[in-house]
């Protein structure tokens, strides 16, 4: 099945008209014609049924057969990972985390950070395909970027963990997870955390982890904990 994503389909309508750009895709690159069957979903959570009734390349037209919900995780995973040097490892952990089925992702800013700028709109996209490639309903929510110390401040409730390489104290992550619950880890950057903010996040109730024996680069250690979180719930 070939899935299309627009954020304006919506459970109440019985048609849609798609904009220029992507009439033009759909008509023109695709070759779709009347009466040919698209598969669209909004991101959260809809699979629509459209069939092509206006065949235009400027204004694609559908009717809206039949839609279906589908059922939301009963966890929320959120990463928080910090931007690595070279923008295509982040990227590659985006696609791959949103294949998998993360729910949240922000970029933190921490002290050993060496990239602070960050193009959202691209990683927006690359979130988009992925979740269309690997046919999934839902779209993982990209939050700006924020300071590490900012992001302890107003983490989200649920599991709390840090996976850091400090040679101290740390628990296994797989031993420590709880299924259907909300969990939130994060992943430093290629110089790992400071000790200054493995000790801010132990004492904002942090658990420290470790995700193997070995030591991973960011957007490695990031995928291993979706994974982690992701097989736990699996039923």
């Amino acid at each position: 099945m070939q899935l299309f994503y627009n954020p304006n389909f919506n459970e109440t309508q019985t048609s849609f008209v798609f904009d220029k750009e992507e009439s033009r895709h759909i008509i023109k690159a695709l070759r779709k014609k009347e009466d040919d069957i698209l598969h669209v979903t909004n991101g959260l959570g809809v699979l629509f049924t459209a069939k092509i009734t206006i065949a235009s390349d400027t204004k694609c037209t559908v009717k809206i057969v039949s839609f279906e919900k589908q059922e939301a995780p009963k966890f929320k995973l959120h990463l928080a990972v910090a931007p690595t040097k070279m923008n295509e490892r982040y990227e590659w952990f985006l696609e791959k985390a949103t294949e998998i089925g993360i729910q949240e992702i922000t970029p933190i800013i921490c002290e050993h950070s060496e990239r602070k700028v960050i193009k959202l709109d691209r990683f927006q996209k690359i979130l988009e395909s992925a979740m269309k490639q690997s046919l999934h309903y839902y779209l993982p929510k990209l939050n700006e970027p924020i300071a590490y110390k900012d992001f302890i401040k107003n983490v989200n409730p649920g599991q709390l963990f840090i996976a850091h390489c400090e040679e101290t104290n740390k628990k296994s992550l797989k031993n420590e997870l709880q299924a259907n619950e909300d969990v939130t880890i994060l992943i430093g950057p290629e110089g790992d955390f400071s000790v200054k903010e493995i000790q801010l996040a132990t004492d904002n109730n942090f658990i420290p982890v470790s995700l193997g024996a070995t030591r991973l680069r960011t957007e490695t250690a990031a995928i291993v904990a979706c994974h982690s979180v992701v097989f736990k719930n699996e039923n």
